[in-house]
């Protein structure tokens, strides 16, 4: 565990290093109970102003959750991923509502954990490497981590389409869209986070004073088809849209969805359009907790790790197989609520 997460002090600066670079620093569940203790610890600590979560060597930030781990639960009796639910929660719950600055470098793979661990943080830096995506609805999973939070918050339809598509982001999309709230060279990154621990107080001019404009944003020219071809909140509506354009981004997107969990896609679409309604984050994962302890032991997920990971066939037998054969009560039985002594709590300041 000490190898998986460095957890250092430094200057003014309580620094959380991901360290598992042979899995793109795949978030385990130890990882999330060490980064909890530690933001307890330096709550308190008036010590420490600035908290900065970055990662060790390798080509991305966080490329997700320990996804093997979870899926072997799944198999069994679905203790433990519930357990892993709650942890990460809760840890993405403390950065949300912590009350001291956080940065996080959103350098190289963002997805799913590493959204959840980035996206809370008062400063966002996105580079060039960066490559942002939601993408589990490709193993009968769902954004999950706050995603229907974040993904709700961004403009039009854009939270539904990459909810959906598990469509990639770049750096200057993730600007475009206010994932990130700064653009800064990846070469740059390391004087920027040494001038950060030199003077953790001047975090907001620092960041300022390092960033550059970034390239146009690629995703802004597809706003417009996505408004139009992801307005509907109902699953079907939206691939019959997609199926009526004609047109060849339409067409992609079409085939994009072909190969997701008509289950996983139905829920997700759900959890975006219901997320706009939350006003407290707890209750985004409170929900997402029933969603999770729900979804992890029906077929699709157990089968979509299998297809996608474990046995990389990449041939997942869906069940139910069609969006139509996806009832309003299975959707409805998956929102539903969880034992009253398993719902999930934030942990207590």
């Amino acid at each position: 565990m000490e190898d998986e997460l460095l957890v250092t002090t430094e200057g003014g600066v309580g620094r959380l290093t991901l360290n598992r670079p042979k899995a793109i620093h795949a978030l385990t569940r130890g990882m999330c109970l060490a980064m909890t203790d530690a933001l307890q610890a330096w709550r308190a600590d008036p010590a420490v102003h600035l908290v900065m979560i970055d990662h060790g060597e390798g080509r991305g930030f966080c490329a997700g959750g320990d996804i093997r781990a979870i899926w072997e639960s799944a198999r069994a009796d679905g203790a433990y991923a519930r357990g892993f639910f709650r942890d990460e929660y809760q840890t993405n719950h403390l950065l949300f509502t912590y009350a001291k600055p956080i940065v996080a470098f959103m350098d190289g793979i963002t997805m799913g954990g590493g959204v959840g661990i980035s996206q809370p943080a008062r400063y966002r830096v996105a580079t060039e490497r960066t490559m942002f995506a939601m993408p589990e609805t490709g193993i009968g999973l769902f954004p999950d981590v706050g995603g229907g939070w974040y993904l709700s918050r961004l403009p039009g339809r854009m939270g539904e389409y990459l909810a959906l598509t598990g469509g990639r982001l770049d750096g200057a999309d993730c600007h475009h869209l206010g994932l990130a709230t700064h653009y800064i060279p990846s070469d740059a990154l390391a004087d920027v986070k040494a001038r950060l621990i030199a003077a953790p107080q001047d975090v907001a001019a620092i960041l300022d004073a390092a960033a550059v404009a970034p390239p146009p944003a690629k995703i802004a020219e597809q706003q417009a088809d996505i408004d139009r071809l992801f307005a509907a909140d109902r699953y079907e509506d939206v691939l019959a849209a997609l199926a009526a354009d004609g047109g060849e981004w339409a067409a992609k997107q079409r085939a994009i969805l072909a190969t997701k969990s008509p289950q996983a896609c139905k829920v997700s679409l759900r959890l975006v359009v219901q997320g706009r309604d939350h006003v407290d984050f707890a209750d985004e994962m409170r929900v997402e907790y029933r969603v999770g302890s729900h979804v992890v032991q029906r077929n699709d997920f157990i089968e979509g790790v299998r297809a996608l990971i474990v046995d990389k066939d990449n041939a997942p037998r869906w069940d139910p197989a069609t969006p139509e054969t996806v009832s309003d009560h299975v959707i409805d039985t998956i929102f539903g609520p969880v034992a009253e002594d398993e719902e999930w709590q934030p942990l207590s300041a």
